[in-house]
C-alpha cells in the first residue's frame, strides 16, 4: 500500500491550505485515515483521522474547530481542511491507515508534506 500525500505549502498566520492523500488500493469499511504531524525539533503527534464506514471523525485538542478531516470513497483519498493557520501549525503532515485505534496504531505512512505557517 502506498499513500501519496500533497497540498502542502507556505501560507500566512490566518490562512488555509486542504491536504489530500491517496491510498494505492480500496480502503474498506474497516479502515481508518489521518493525519500526523511533526515540526521541527518535536515529537511526532497525531492530527485527525476517521473511519472509512462509520465517517466518525476523530481531533487532537489543539486543531478542534479549526481541521476539518473528510473522505472520498470512490477516489480512495483523504482530505485534511486546515483553517484559521497558526504557526505552531508548520509541521510536515503524514497521512496514515490502519486498522485499529484511530489515534495510535497505524500501519501504513505515507512520505509526509511540507505546511509552513508564517507570522
Amino acid at each position: 500500500v502506498q499513500l501519496q500525500a500533497s497540498g502542502g505549502g507556505e501560507v500566512q498566520t490566518g490562512g488555509s491550505l486542504r491536504l489530500s492523500c491517496a491510498a494505492s488500493r480500496r480502503i474498506y469499511s474497516s479502515g481508518i485515515m489521518g493525519w500526523f504531524r511533526q515540526a521541527p525539533g518535536k515529537e511526532r503527534e497525531f492530527v485527525s483521522s476517521i473511519r472509512w464506514g462509520t465517517r466518525r471523525t476523530y481531533y487532537a485538542d489543539s486543531v478542534k474547530g479549526r481541521f476539518t478531516i473528510s473522505r472520498d470513497s470512490a477516489e480512495n483519498t483523504v482530505f485534511l481542511q486546515m483553517n484559521s493557520l497558526k504557526p505552531e501549525d508548520t509541521a510536515v503532515y503524514y497521512c496514515v491507515w490502519g486498522y485499529k485505534n484511530p489515534y495510535t496504531e497505524f500501519d501504513y505512512w505515507g512520505q509526509g508534506t511540507q505546511v509552513t505557517v508564517s507570522s
